[in-house]
């Protein structure tokens, strides 16, 4: 029998990463692709021989449709119980992107509405008695299989954290004590959910198109990202992320994006993303920001506050253009943005109360001016066109009062003195009262409804939508993946250096200094940033790799130190 290892020795071995279903599906493509084992092996630290047997049973692996982050294919599981965790992983996901942290309770509840949701949908299911409990065991499974770690296992989930909050609030106050900000200096943003073309419950229009089969423009959302800084006095211009680039409406008002009040931007779930998101922040918050501290004779410093949701990325200074380099971030913790958050302190909520009420009136001006009916103005002439003036006149009329009062919460000193505390506006009642001159069932509750409704989580037809546009998202991904194999490092390096010649020749050239500059940090950000990206990705990686390498070829050699050989 040999000698037993250690339990230094044991604790010395590098604890290998399980290989999930995704994973062996990669493998299989990338052998697919000509790739050999020995390099496929090499690149996932597994032998060869595991990487044989993988693509042995590629039949298997292929045809089996588990949940992202499965490692096992295990025999006889209810197909319905698959589809349950993809839905689930995906709700969860949804959870993190507005920054809120889900329980093991919650996790179960919603696995055991999801299970019922699909089984009634299934043809021929009445008789059936399954019951699926989301029991401990099933939960501590589902987190094995999937590798889910943002879970809270007892207690409330998404509840304040006070006394991270309280700390927080010091922490800002010293920094900004230590930098000299003043309120015109310090910015928040946020973003928000907008189901754009949405009536209260209980009007006509709202349950004449809940009869309409396939028809489901109150569930067309848009995401709008909003930011001001604490004097009030700022308001940057947001960013608008819609599931379509090119609506039709754009072409039938021949719409100019680049002069639009929002800066337009598109994904399939109409999701704020990182690239989105620094696209944002070097196009439209820096210039803002820099523009506004030299008109006002202000130091160029900023301080830009923020949560930590999955779009703002950590290191975002990395990503900002060289002349935006005077802005600092600063993230608030998990938890806090409810007690802190400038943004979450009625902004939002009131811009989408002045959204409604521009809503409102625009359809008593239709009904009241013209011979179009309600029902017509809805169905044939309300359009993403028109919502995008909504939304500038909603975002102009919050006040810069409102965005100062704020940051009550977080740093008292900067909001201004007030003579009184009443409310600015009856924007609740005027939507009441502009509801009721149309002929519509419109109460107070129901507007306040409405309000909130915005930030309704998916429904389990929503999530299979999401789903099945994941899947198509992730065969484009593939398609890019196999595009960006064929670009050498060598040759992405040569066309980052030459870009960077042209522009600065553009820049010390051209005759209109300032277009040159403006066109250039344009096709910077929007076309060269994911070559640079890829570049930086690949070198990371070659650097990991040879890393890794002379580790362990420094393991594998004999120790000096060690006995002479007999």
């Amino acid at each position: 029998m040999g000698p037993k290892k250690t339990a230094a020795a044991v604790a010395g071995e590098r604890k290998k990463e399980k290989v999930t279903l995704e994973m062996k599906k990669e493998i299989i493509w990338k052998h697919n692709s000509g790739m050999r084992v020995t390099d496929i092996a090499r690149e996932y630290g597994r032998n060869p021989s595991t990487i044989g047997t993988i693509l042995k049973m590629r039949e298997k692996i292929l045809a089996t449709d588990a949940a992202k982050g499965v490692t096992r294919i295990v025999k006889n599981r209810p197909a319905v119980l698959e589809e349950v965790e993809k839905l689930l992983l995906i709700w969860i996901e949804e959870k993190q992107r507005a920054g809120d942290t889900v329980s093991e309770a919650v996790i179960c509840e919603k696995a055991k509405a999801l299970h019922a949701d699909l089984i009634q949908e299934q043809p021929g299911t009445s008789a059936e008695p399954e019951v699926f409990k989301a029991s401990r065991g099933w939960f501590d499974r589902f987190k094995t299989r999937s590798g889910i770690h943002s879970v809270v296992r007892h207690g409330e989930a998404a509840s304040s954290d006070v006394p991270a909050a309280e700390d927080f609030a010091a922490e800002f106050l010293e920094l900004v004590k230590t930098e000299g900000y003043v309120p015109q200096h310090v910015f928040n943003c946020d973003e928000t959910g907008l189901f754009w073309k949405r009536m209260p419950k209980r009007t006509f229009i709202t349950q004449e198109e809940s009869r309409l089969p396939g028809h489901k423009p109150m569930k067309d959302r848009l995401t709008l990202l909003f930011c001001a800084n604490a004097s009030g006095d700022l308001k940057i211009k947001p960013l608008l992320v819609y599931h379509s680039e090119n609506p039709r409406a754009f072409k039938r008002h021949k719409i100019d994006k680049e002069r639009l009040s929002v800066m337009w931007r598109s994904n399939s779930k109409a999701w704020v993303t990182r690239v989105l998101f620094v696209d944002w922040v070097n196009l439209a918050f820096g210039p803002a920001v820099k523009q506004y501290l030299l008109d006002n004779d202000l130091p160029l410093k900023a301080l830009l506050l923020m949560d930590n949701a999955p779009a703002h990325p950590k290191g975002l200074e990395v990503d900002l253009l060289e002349e935006f380099s005077f802005i600092n971030i600063m993230f608030l913790p998990p938890n806090t943005t409810p007690l802190l958050q400038p943004m979450d302190q009625q902004v939002i909520a009131n811009f989408k109360k002045l959204y409604t009420k521009e809503l409102f009136r625009r359809c008593f001006e239709v009904t009241d001016c013209t011979t179009i009916t309600l029902r017509e103005f809805w169905k044939d002439h309300f359009d993403i066109v028109t919502c995008l003036k909504m939304v500038n006149t909603a975002w102009k009329g919050i006040s810069q009062r409102n965005l100062n009062c704020a940051w009550r919460s977080l740093w008292p000193d900067c909001v201004a003195p007030s003579d009184s505390d009443a409310p600015e506006s009856t924007v609740v009642q005027d939507i009441v009262a502009l509801g009721r001159t149309m002929g519509l069932e419109v109460t107070k509750e129901d507007v306040c409804e409405l309000v909130e409704g915005h930030d309704d989580e998916l429904t389990t037809v929503e999530l299979v939508e999401l789903q099945a546009e994941a899947a198509q998202e992730q065969a484009s991904l593939e398609e890019e993946e196999a595009t960006e194999e064929r670009l050498s490092s060598e040759r992405l390096r040569d066309i980052c250096q030459k870009w960077k010649e042209v522009q600065t020749f553009a820049d010390l050239h051209h005759h209109e200094k300032h277009v040159a500059h403006d066109a250039g940090n344009f096709y910077d950000t929007r076309v060269m940033s994911s070559f640079r990206e890829l570049l930086k990705r690949r070198i990371k990686q070659q650097t990991m790799d040879r890393f890794l390498t002379k580790k362990q070829r420094v393991e594998e050699e004999p120790s000096s130190s060690g006995p002479p050989e007999s």
